[in-house]
């Protein structure tokens, strides 16, 4: 993979994210997980380029960010949907979902990431905050998202590279 400009970053990053999803990887040099995500965003926020995620409380992969300082964002081609869905689904507490997925994890400095990646965002966190219930405008995405009550924690993070292929 190669480091290019954020700037010269063809995405379209609703495809990307929404439709196509990602996955949030992070971890130390013993032990890493992943989790498929969907929710989030790429944007401008305190003069710098940002990426943001939200992970709910129960997800292994929360641990994973919440010690690390560092997390990366891969985003894989179509044909690794399977692998996607699989990823979302099965818990890294529960069996290596990551070996079990066949993806091979690799590491730019000490953040994990895919090497089947076609890109790869590699952010430094910011900031974290839990989503409140007494924040939200209406009351309708509170009700529709969280009727248990496990409110994600949105994590803002600093873009500091772009992998591509």
């Amino acid at each position: 993979m190669k480091e290019i400009k954020l700037e010269q970053w063809d995405k379209n990053v609703f495809e990307a994210i929404g439709k196509q999803w990602m996955l949030v990887t992070a971890g130390g040099d013993d032990k890493a997980n992943t989790m498929t995500a969907s929710w989030g965003g790429l944007g401008v926020l305190w003069g710098k380029n940002v990426a943001y995620v939200f992970i709910r409380p129960q997800r292994y992969t929360k641990e994973f960010v919440d010690l690390s300082d560092t997390f990366s964002l891969s985003f894989l081609g179509e044909k690794y949907r399977e692998k996607l869905q699989y990823l979302g689904k099965v818990s890294g507490r529960t069996e290596d979902k990551i070996e079990s997925s066949g993806l091979t994890l690799i590491r730019d400095g000490d953040t994990p990431y895919f090497e089947e990646a076609e890109n790869v965002l590699i952010c430094k966190k910011l900031y974290a905050q839990e989503l409140m219930p007494e924040c939200f405008i209406t009351d309708k995405e509170d009700e529709t998202w969280y009727p248990n009550g496990d409110y994600h924690t949105m994590y803002v993070a600093e873009i500091q590279k772009l992998l591509t292929k």
